[in-house]
């Protein structure tokens, strides 16, 4: 049995999904310097933000009109959404890391702090690609997810999640000092030990992408699972299960689990 929560200002069944804003998600792997499963970055963010503040989550952001402009250059091949989404996922991960990821040409520590400059100065990915003669190669992110809640008043996004792979990682990342508090490596079982702990908090949808990326030890057999699972657009659910309200998602979504009671589901 479903049912809209009202007092949750979630949407009835037969409501269509109000208007969403469009935004990516970057999931970016690298090999444990120690021989472990594979590594994934993940961002605090700052107490103050009105969506999510205080959670850690993945590097991202909305898509800008700078993206869908981009996306007409080197989205050949791809739905334009989702071009502008790889593209808008590219730029915010080096906005809010500094790391290059989807980047074809030259790249090491030095030229990927100064593109972020370029960015944070001026807002716009393309200033960067034409300053270190950089192109923009989208197969190199792969599609993951989509998460687009149902509330009515609530401020709603459309997010696209993609895979990269940094490979050794050998790099530094730093902290925006804006939207975000702390930038840390952790694998994704990991992540759930410390969210288990109360050492960091995370909301419903990076439960539950936490728990499918922990399944699979490295980026090569975790991008293999993504390519052969179809892309379900997830509008999380209550359902009663056993007199018990559960916050849920579609069975054939590819998630170990397909949700968990809603007392303990933290929403942003």
């Amino acid at each position: 049995m479903v049912r809209p929560m009202d007092e949750m200002d979630d949407l009835g069944d037969n409501e269509a999904p109000p208007p969403a804003t469009p935004a990516a998600t970057v999931v970016v792997f690298r090999r444990d310097p120690q021989g472990g499963p594979a590594q994934i970055l993940l961002v605090e963010r700052s107490s103050t933000m009105n969506f999510a503040g205080g959670a850690t989550v993945f590097p991202g952001g909305k898509i800008d009109p700078g993206d869908y402009e981009l996306a007409e250059r080197f989205g050949a091949g791809l739905d334009p959404e989702d071009a502008a989404a790889r593209i808008a996922a590219v730029r915010e991960a080096l906005e809010e890391t500094g790391l290059a990821v989807g980047i074809s040409g030259e790249v090491n520590g030095e030229i990927a702090a100064e593109a972020r400059r370029v960015i944070l100065s001026t807002g716009r990915l393309e200033d960067a690609l034409s300053r270190f003669g950089w192109a923009l190669d989208l197969d190199r992110l792969v599609p993951f997810a989509r998460w687009w809640p149902r509330h009515r008043h609530i401020r709603v996004f459309d997010t696209r999640f993609y895979l990269a792979d940094l490979g050794t990682g050998a790099v530094d990342i730093a902290v925006d000092a804006t939207e975000n508090r702390h930038l840390f490596w952790a694998s994704a079982a990991e992540a759930l030990r410390l969210a288990d702990e109360g050492a960091i908090k995370v909301i419903f949808p990076t439960r539950r992408n936490l728990e499918r990326l922990a399944c699979y030890p490295d980026f090569e057999s975790c991008r293999a699972h993504a390519l052969e699972t179809p892309v379900t657009t997830i509008s999380p659910r209550v359902e009663l299960r056993d007199g018990v309200q559960w916050l849920t998602i579609p069975k054939e979504a590819g998630y170990p689990y397909d949700g968990e009671p809603l007392d303990t589901a933290s929403r942003a």
